[in-house]
């Protein structure tokens, strides 16, 4: 659509054109795209679509639409105050004396004056300043606007709107100071004129309620009971103006269907916010509650009336409709409590005869269940029994009662055998009986070796002997033979530690006698012994 160079077609490619340009604008076939992958509008007319041959553009474009000589604005071009570029730590030649900076020199230094220099101190050198060069048009060197901030001007209107609402709070306190005097004084000597007292009365009044209130309300100042003229009062307008139409509470397409040919707006456009802050909440609300229901029921009721034969017209005559529908209303209450009242006599009233049992009083409800014949449920759901996490009346290896059913002696079991062994095979009744059989032959012979009971005999210590065995009763130790062994013990211990002094003919004999065992004994190392450190 948009091609710059066009060359020749035949009829039929000039055919297929026009019809796909018709199935673009009807939105029958896809938009055509530019360079840019935007798409291009199918009603813009060939005369402004179509590109020069000059510009030799391949792809569809719009670009030739566009103004080439557009200049760059450089009306709010200013310079960025205070910015930094650069900081350096040492100082460098040709910079500034006084601070140290590389875009100025000491003449042009705006900071203080230092007693010594940076250049001599090479200390606390100043940030080099953001220099920029720019070139402004015409207006923008003579707009005296250029580089302002807006945002310094904040503080001035703040200020101003502290002093207007401290301004308010402190009217809104004197009148309703002198209303609370002038209620207060009883004698009615500071008392004004009847027109002063009204005129007073609207300002506290208008005082009182908020503001927030007051603004979905015009007020418009009119003539009050005079001709000509006379005193002025506030008169509200009901008609508020002010708010937001029901179409655009929500401008989601998704959202509640506006008819503007009927102006209704059935659903809620808001059904998530918060009911207390809506002033809207579609025309099914309205209509289903307050006196848009009652009104329906007074309709309702005349019409049905006006079928049975009743003289009744809801629009002829709507006083008459109405006072025949409350006395409707009242005569069909007194029918209902005279049933009540027939129905109580004649089966009597459970609800004052005595007081409802616990069971019942604590096990009703207001749950609803229905079911069918057969038992299933319909609607609603029985109250669930709670489970627990163990296995519940589970009769394992061939028991009758669960594990926990008995207790004896603080001990759980099985009650069908008594048993006591927890996943136990069942014995039954036999299992009973030997059980019993058992405990009793238990206590016979408990009690019958405490019959029998008999000090205990003293046991004799038995004397170890030195080479291992008993010690035999007739044993005797010679008291000089025994020395002998001690002292030849003494020499093989120490031959052992110096081995130098050992001859070479040793002999060994195999003879030991008790008093040689005995002589080892005493002279062993006992190394469980804890006094072995002090043997000699």
């Amino acid at each position: 659509m948009a091609t710059a160079s066009v060359a020749f077609k035949s009829r039929e490619d000039h055919r297929k054109k026009l019809e796909l340009e018709e199935a673009r604008k009807a939105g029958l076939a896809p938009a055509e795209v530019d360079e840019d992958g935007k798409e291009i509008n199918p009603h813009i007319p060939e005369y402004m679509s179509k590109a020069p041959w000059y510009l030799n553009s391949e792809k569809p474009s719009l670009k030739h639409q566009k103004n080439w000589k557009t200049e760059p604005e450089l009306k709010r071009i200013w310079y960025d105050r205070g910015a930094k570029i650069h900081q350096a730590e040492k100082y460098r030649k040709g910079a500034c004396i006084n601070c140290g900076a590389m875009t100025h020199s000491s003449k042009a230094c705006m900071d203080r004056p230092r007693k010594i220099g940076a250049k001599y101190t090479n200390m606390n050198i100043a940030a080099d300043e953001k220099i920029e060069s720019f070139e402004l048009d015409y207006d923008g060197k003579r707009d005296r606007w250029n580089g302002y901030d807006p945002s310094s001007y904040r503080h001035v209107v703040d200020r101003y709107d502290a002093k207007e609402e401290a301004r308010k709070k402190y009217l809104k306190e004197q009148q309703l100071k002198k209303l609370e005097e002038k209620n207060n004084n009883e004698n009615g000597d500071d008392a004004t004129s009847d027109g002063e007292e009204e005129n007073d009365d609207l300002r506290v009044d208008e005082a009182k309620v908020d503001e927030s209130r007051q603004m979905d309300f015009a007020k418009v100042e009119k003539r009050v009971r005079t001709t000509g003229g006379g005193s002025t009062g506030t008169v509200r307008n009901l008609r508020i103006r002010e708010d937001t139409a029901k179409y655009l509470l929500n401008l989601d397409v998704n959202s509640a269907h506006y008819d503007p040919k009927t102006r209704s707006m059935r659903e809620d456009p808001l059904p998530d916010a918060d009911p207390n802050e809506k002033f809207y909440l579609g025309d099914n609300q309205y209509r289903n509650s307050g006196q848009a229901l009652e009104f329906q029921q007074l309709n309702v009721h005349s019409c049905e009336a006006f079928d049975k034969g009743q003289d009744m017209h809801m629009q002829a005559a709507p006083s008459q409709a109405e006072l025949l529908y409350k006395n409707f209303k009242v005569a069909k209450e007194k029918l209902k409590s005279q049933t009540k009242d027939t129905i109580m006599e004649k089966y009597g009233n459970a609800a004052t005869k005595g007081e409802i049992p616990m069971e019942l009083l604590l096990g009703q409800s207001e749950r609803q269940v229905e079911y069918d014949r057969a038992g299933r449920i319909i609607k609603g759901q029985e109250v669930i029994i709670p489970k627990s996490k163990y296995e519940e009346d589970v009769h394992a290896n061939n028991h009758t009662s669960v594990w926990g059913s008995w207790w004896k002696d603080h001990q759980w079991g099985y009650k069908c055998c008594q048993q006591t062994i927890r996943n136990s095979y069942c014995t039954g009744s036999a299992g009973i009986e030997a059980a019993e059989a058992s405990l009793d032959l238990m206590k016979a012979n408990i009690a019958r070796k405490e019959a029998s009971k008999e000090s205990p005999k003293k046991v004799e210590e038995k004397r170890m002997a030195t080479w291992g065995t008993d010690i035999p009763e007739d044993l005797e130790l010679n008291e000089e033979a025994l020395a002998n062994a001690l002292k030849k013990e003494d020499l093989s211990k120490r031959e052992e530690k110096d081995e130098r002094k050992r001859k070479y003919n040793v002999k060994y004999t195999n003879d030991v006698t008790s008093e040689d065992m005995e002589a080892y004994r005493m002279k062993r190392v006992h190394h469980d012994d804890p006094m072995k450190d002090f043997l000699g």
